[in-house]
């Protein structure tokens, strides 16, 4: 479903706020972030991280006045060795497994190890810089469970999290798909669904339609997104309702969770934001 089909969710309900967006691994190599439809509408204020100084350069060159980035790397607070590799898009805190990479097409030539640089990581509750945290989108190629596991006190306010998953350990040790979904699960999350769906690759030597990039049955790699459990809105307050619901309607169109964000609004303080929601001509394809 294309980004951008109908109008900002501040500007159904005639209402103003301001999303806090957090971005671990910002290096903007898939293009526009998710979030872009919020910067775009003025609803947003970001805090980005990358660590790499080619990438960071970059962002810098291009930001708006709602974008902050920082140079560090986010982990557990401690020392680690970032290893650059021939891809940008494979570099990682974790070396790469190339007893899986070889399995498929390309890999083992994009995870070569070009260099590698000792470096310090922060944790993401330590950063003073972060007050509030609505919306988290991480990409740091396997280690997103490390920045999670420190990252609690932050994620107890948090509403929507994308993130990378695997469903493959392209990484030595890289921790997949379920083992995020349990932890999230366990700080108060639901797995939402995959966006915009979970990647695939052909396992050597088939190539389909003379093409490497073309998958077939075996699933490497998602975006993946968790939400605030909708089971217990009573954990959020009246401006966690509106945000979330901004979140899923502006990036996700979301719709069904959003109007139950809505009618919980109106529940509590009397409001009509799900009869305007529900009012609106909002395509669904």
């Amino acid at each position: 479903m294309a980004q951008n089909q109908f109008p900002p969710l501040s500007q159904i309900l005639g209402i103003d706020l301001e999303i806090s967006v957090v971005d671990v691994g910002a290096n903007p190599i898939d293009g526009d972030p998710p979030y872009k439809p919020l910067l775009s509408a003025g609803k947003a204020r970001v805090l980005g991280f990358e660590p790499n100084p080619e990438a960071l350069a970059r962002l810098e060159g291009a930001k708006g006045p709602r974008e902050t980035y920082l140079p560090h790397a986010v982990g557990d607070g401690r020392r680690h060795t970032l290893r650059l590799c021939q891809a940008q898009g494979m570099t990682s805190l974790l070396a790469p497994n190339f007893t899986m990479l070889d399995c498929f097409h390309g890999f083992s030539d994009w995870a070569k190890v070009i260099e590698e640089v000792p470096l310090d990581t922060v944790r993401l509750d330590d950063v003073a810089a972060i007050d509030r945290l609505d919306y988290l989108k991480i990409d740091i190629q396997g280690g997103e469970l490390m920045v999670f596991e420190n990252a609690t006190r932050l994620l107890a306010d948090c509403l929507v999290i994308q993130t990378e998953v695997e469903f493959v350990p392209f990484y030595v040790d890289q921790p997949l798909f379920g083992e995020v979904d349990i932890f999230l699960r366990g700080q108060g999350f639901l797995f939402h669904r995959f966006w915009p769906e979970a990647g695939s690759r052909a396992l050597k030597p088939m190539v389909i339609e003379n093409n490497i990039y073309r998958g077939l049955s075996q699933l490497v790699s998602a975006d993946a997104l968790f939400i605030k459990d909708f089971t217990r809105l009573d954990r959020l307050d009246d401006g966690q309702l509106l945000r979330m619901a901004t979140i899923l309607h502006d990036v996700y169109q979301s719709l069904d969770v959003v109007l139950r964000l809505l009618m919980e609004h109106d529940r509590r303080r009397g409001t009509r934001y799900s009869a305007l929601y529900m009012g609106q001509d909002i395509p669904l394809d």
